[in-house]
């Protein structure tokens, strides 16, 4: 019962992302964000179904376990675009480190501000990274890996859903400083959206959620005693 039900769930996950892909791709509104949108389908037919959050843990826990090799994956793109990296190298390393930079001191020191716990402020600290990231960071230093996993699906599907338009908005129109910005900000939801744009977004956004990864866990320990409470 538990495999049918487990296979129920990723059918059901599967077919709630194609069917927002869809949508996004016909109207083109950055309210039909994929992630939000299949989210939603998700838990309305879960509700409707009387299927409990429980029953769809297995499910879930197995594609999660598939994040780290398509982080992995983003090499490929990366590797047959890497004439287009070595031209833009310093803009690169230093747009992608000082945005991670910006990230993380932002959210400890709002966190900090309002006197959230320690265990809450580290939580929140790789909120810009990919949930493999995360995950680890947290796993090493302490705090709650599932805060960790929610920050960062948050943070990256209000990139997702705002980042394109905003960098429109502000005259961002390079595909280089787009894909670096979604890529940095959104880790991999904005990296879909950006490969959406084009393929040089989406490299350039694949990067930075890569190079943003390893810049935060390096730092992590240097970070944590500088902005979470003891």
């Amino acid at each position: 019962m538990q495999v049918l039900t487990t296979a129920f769930c990723l059918a059901l996950t599967l077919g709630a992302y194609h069917l927002a892909k869809a949508l996004n791709l016909r109207y083109r509104h950055p309210l039909l964000n994929v992630v939000l949108l299949g989210a939603t389908f998700v838990i309305a037919a879960l509700l409707v179904l009387r299927i409990p959050y429980q029953a769809y843990v297995p499910g879930r826990s197995l594609m999660t376990a598939l994040l780290g090799p398509a982080t992995v994956g983003l090499a490929v793109p990366l590797f047959r675009n890497r004439d287009l990296l070595r031209r833009h190298a310093p803009a690169i390393l230093a747009g992608i480190g000082l945005g991670t930079l910006t990230s993380v001191l932002s959210a400890g020191w709002l966190a900090t501000l309002v006197a959230l716990p320690p265990d809450i402020v580290l939580s929140l600290l790789p909120r810009s990274v990919t949930i493999p990231f995360a995950v680890e960071i947290v796993k090493l230093h302490g705090g709650s890996q599932a805060l960790a996993s929610a920050f960062v699906v948050a943070t990256g599907t209000v990139g997702s859903v705002f980042g394109a338009t905003l960098l429109t908005w502000t005259g961002v129109r390079d595909p280089v400083a787009r894909g670096l910005a979604l890529g940095t900000a959104a880790h991999g939801q904005g990296t879909a959206m950006a490969f959406a744009e084009g393929p040089d977004q989406g490299t350039m956004a694949g990067l930075a959620l890569t190079l943003a990864g390893i810049t935060t866990t390096l730092l992590a320990p240097l970070l944590i005693r500088l902005l979470v409470p003891a």
